[in-house]
Parts: structure tokens; C-alpha cells; sequence
């Protein structure tokens, strides 16, 4: 084993004894095991760390076993997956240890660029430098339930700062809740969850459908004037849109779409229960899901922050949009927010900056995205989740560049003058299309969507997988191509600036 020992090591024990203890105690050769595998006949390569053999540390040869796993993935195009229990760096190995940190997220980021999914596990205890590298470098991040799992041990902390850590720290709940993995999940829960966001990923989403949606009547709209009635004003509308038993987004993805896989967080801060996203079906095609959620009732809209989002909450989104970009599969958001929370902390984590990254990167975005404003369209708040190749509006939502009352505040400077500051805005899904903004209206059950949330919930799919259809055929060129012209061409020609340039 001399040549496992670059620094012949020694402290209490030579470190080639403790190797040999390592090896007939665990009968494996290191800390690390990796093959091929099937999971659900679904094939895949596995990696699988062993705590046992010298606390999990990854010296030389663990990072060579998590770098091959990884160029075994690339070469057969199946997902990695890597179930991951250690101490951090091996210290016995001193540098060359610390420099398998930069050899496994090397070998992690050649899949990222290539489209291959990697899923990472994180049980009890994940720590050092094995989180701080490919650990935490998973497309979907899973910590299991109770686990502990952080970069420096509770002990590290307590010896080298002083500083007295909170009951719950660094447990996989506590990760969840800071944004840091997508799910907690228990042993048994784990094998499910991994079927199927092996199934959400296993192959192209682009190309029709193959599954028309649902029949219904009259679902889509292109033609305001056939949903214009006299009796529908523009204030009705407003108050219909906000109603508290409107379908929210996680009613319309147990409605509209199937197998929702909800992922968390936006890996530096929090997660945001105002955003709720992850991949799901929609009639078979695998597809990335973000919404605005509220709420039905005090409580949950409370929770949920009356569907407010913070910086959070949009990088949450930016991180799902390059996760659809990255394996291909079109996006569908939906939109139902009064609008960005404007709260001082807020402000303090950017929430401009995490507005204006979102809109740039859908604006930019390789796959198709298709957008819904369901209920309420606030401002930049919800523009955020509206750049896409089409946009419908369901027959009672509304889109503005401020509410009623705020601009009845400000400009009539009354709240009273809501009702007609409605109706100034053209705020209306009729409104939408006749000014350029909205490709078609979805049609709801008399009364609204509230009446009849099942109804409404065909409709909705029925023009979603209509759309979804209309653009998945596009190549990445011509939707890029497409999807710039359609923002150009919104609104009045502009003057002829070149012309006074010259």
C-alpha cells in the first residue's frame, strides 16, 4: 500500500495500518464504491460512499472513484448518482486531498455541460470537503431526513470561534429551510423520489405532444371581441381575479399536470414559498414548472406570503430556468402575484437584481417557455414569470404595470378612483390581445374559474399542451429569433432613431 501513502504519514498509527484496519473491517478497498446500476430499470451509474472506512474521507482514490463515475456517466449519457456520507478531506493525504475537491467538481461540471443528470444524496454525517465539492454539486440536491450535514463539524466551530450553535443546526431540515437542497426525504421515501426524477429526465421534451389535452369547449380565445361582454368590467375582473377560492398554482398542478416533483431552494439564502417550481408531466411531456403561489385562507396566505416573492424566491426560479435549459425541458410558468414583495429586507438581498436576472435569462432561454397569468399579473413581480414564446391569460386574471389602487393613489390621488383607474389601464385579458401583449385567452366556467376549479383545470391544459405543441417544434435559433421580435414589435412603432443617428 506505499503507493496509497504519498506523504507516509503517521500519528498515532502509520497511515497505511490504518488502511489495512479500513480494508478488513469494511471489506471494500476504499471509501468509495462506484458501478453501473439500474434502478427501476431505469440504468444508471452509482456512486456510494461508505462512512465506515475511515470516516468517508476522500483521499486520492475516492476522488478518482467519484471522477471515473462521472466520466462513466458522460460516455454512457445515464445519470449519476451518488449517495454521499463523509468526514471531508482526508488529512492523511494532506494537499493531494484537498485538490480532489477541484478533480470532482471538475468531473461534476462536464455533466452539467453536457445535459447528464446527477443526483446527490446526502445522508448522515456529509461534511468538509466532500459537501464543499461534489456533494452539493447535484442537479437535485436530496439531504436524508435527520441527516447532518455542513461544511465545518459542530466541533470545528465550537473550538475555533467559540460561538454557541442553535439547536437544529446543520441538520438536512435546517439546509431546507436556508435554500441549500431541494428536498429531505426518509430512507424509505428515497427510492420513489429518485424513480421519478429519473422519469422526468429521461428523455427529449421537445416535439408535439402525442397526447392531445382533454376535450372542452371554446377553451382558447384568440378573438377578444367572442369574451367581451358588456357586463364584464374591468373592476369585476380585478375582484374575480383576487377571489379566495380562485385556483392557486398548486391546485392546478394536481389539476393540470401530473407527477409534480416540487424542488426547493436557491442554494445560498432560503426558499420561498411564494415560488413553487419543479419538473412534472403535462398529457406525458416532461416539463419545468414555476408559479406564484397564495393561498386559500389566513393561514396559508400568511405562509405564503400573499404569493409576494423575495430575491429568493426569483433566484429560485433563475436556478430551475438553467435547470430546464440544461436537460431540455420546456418551461411553463404561472403567474398570479400582486407583485414582488417590497419589504426593507427585500431590498437589503436584491430584489431588483433577482428580478432583472430572471427576465434576462427567460429572455434568453434555449428551450421553450410558456407563460399563464392565472390570477393577478402585478408589475415586475409577475413580469418576471411572463417572458416566454407565448403568453394566455386565463378569461378573469389581469396584467398591469401597477395595481388599480396604486395607481388611483398616485395619479387620481384617491383610492376610491380604483374602479376607473381599472378600466384606464386596459388591465383585462379582452384588452391583452387586442393590444399585442396576450396570444389567447382560456376560457373559464360561468361564474370563474372558482366555480368550477376542475373545468378550469382542462382548459388550462388543453391550451397549454395547444401552445406547448405551437413552439417545441421550433429549433433554438428560430424560438431565440422569434421570442426577441415579439417584444419588439409590443407597443407603438418607435421613431426611426438610426435615421437621426446618421
Amino acid at each position: 500500500m506505499g503507493d496509497r501513502d504519498p506523504l507516509q504519514f503517521s500519528d498515532r498509527l502509520p497511515y497505511r495500518q490504518r488502511l489495512a484496519e479500513a480494508v478488513e473491517r469494511t471489506g471494500e478497498q476504499e471509501a468509495a464504491i462506484c458501478g453501473l446500476a439500474k434502478i427501476d430499470g431505469i440504468p444508471l451509474v452509482l456512486l456510494v460512499m461508505d462512512f465506515g472506512f475511515l470516516g468517508g474521507s476522500m483521499g486520492t482514490a475516492v476522488g478518482e472513484k467519484v471522477a471515473r463515475a462521472a466520466e462513466a456517466s458522460l460516455r454512457h449519457r445515464r445519470p449519476l448518482v451518488l449517495i454521499c456520507a463523509s468526514g471531508g478531506a482526508r488529512m492523511q493525504e494532506g494537499v493531494l486531498s484537498l485538490l480532489q475537491m477541484a478533480r470532482t467538481s471538475q468531473a461534476l461540471a462536464r455533466l452539467h455541460e453536457a445535459g447528464v443528470l446527477s443526483i446527490s444524496v446526502l445522508t448522515d454525517p456529509t461534511f468538509g470537503g466532500v459537501t464543499a465539492s461534489f456533494a452539493m454539486l447535484g442537479s437535485v440536491v436530496v439531504a436524508e431526513s435527520g441527516a447532518l450535514v455542513g461544511f465545518a463539524g459542530p466541533r470545528v466551530i465550537e473550538q475555533t470561534i467559540r460561538q454557541r450553535l442553535p439547536e437544529g443546526f446543520q441538520t438536512a431540515e435546517f439546509l431546507l429551510q436556508h435554500g441549500l437542497v431541494d428536498r429531505v426525504e426518509s430512507r424509505v421515501e428515497l427510492r420513489p423520489l429518485l424513480v421519478r426524477l429519473l422519469g422526468l429526465h429521461a428523455g427529449p421534451s421537445h416535439g408535439r405532444s402525442g397526447q392531445p389535452g382533454p376535450p372542452a369547449a371554446r377553451p382558447v380565445v384568440h378573438d377578444p371581441d367572442l369574451l367581451r361582454a358588456p357586463t364584464r368590467d374591468a373592476w369585476d375582473v380585478v375582484q374575480i381575479a383576487r377571489h379566495i377560492d380562485r385556483p392557486t398554482a398548486l391546485d392546478y398542478l394536481g389539476t393540470v399536470f401530473e407527477d409534480f416533483c416540487e424542488l426547493h431552494g436557491d442554494r445560498c439564502f432560503g426558499d420561498d414559498p411564494a415560488i413553487v417550481g419543479g419538473p412534472a408531466r403535462l398529457a406525458g411531456r416532461p416539463v419545468m414548472v414555476i408559479a406564484h403561489q397564495k393561498g386559500h385562507g389566513t393561514k396559508e396566505l400568511v405562509e405564503r406570503n400573499f404569493g409576494m416573492p423575495h430575491p429568493e424566491g426569483y433566484r429560485k426560479a433563475l436556478r430551475l430556468l438553467d435547470h430546464a435549459e440544461r436537460y431540455g425541458l420546456p418551461v411553463v410558468t404561472l403567474v398570479d402575484t400582486p407583485g414582488a414583495y417590497p419589504g426593507i429586507e427585500a431590498e437589503e438581498r436584491g430584489q431588483s437584481g433577482a428580478i432583472a436576472q430572471v427576465i434576462m435569462r427567460s429572455s434568453r432561454l434555449r428551450v421553450p417557455v410558456v407563460s399563464v397569468v392565472t390570477g393577478e399579473g402585478g408589475s415586475g413581480g409577475a413580469l418576471a414569470l411572463a417572458i416566454g414564446d407565448r403568453l394566455l391569460v386565463l378569461e378573469n386574471a389581469f396584467y398591469s404595470v401597477i395595481s388599480p389602487e396604486g395607481c388611483a393613489a398616485i395619479l387620481w390621488r384617491t383610492p376610491a378612483a380604483a374602479p376607473a383607474a381599472a378600466r384606464a389601464l386596459r388591465i383585462t385579458a379582452p384588452d391583452l390581445v387586442d393590444l399585442g401583449i396576450a396570444d389567447a385567452i382560456v376560457a373559464e366556467p360561468a361564474g370563474g374559474a372558482h366555480a368550477d376549479a376542475s373545468a378550469a383545470g382542462m382548459n388550462l391544459q388543453r391550451a397549454l399542451v395547444d401552445a406547448l405543441d405551437e413552439v417545441c417544434g421550433l429549433d433554438v435559433a428560430a424560438l431565440l429569433a422569434e421570442r426577441y421580435r415579439r417584444f419588439e414589435s409590443i407597443g407603438a412603432n418607435p421613431p426611426n432613431w438610426e435615421a437621426q443617428i446618421a
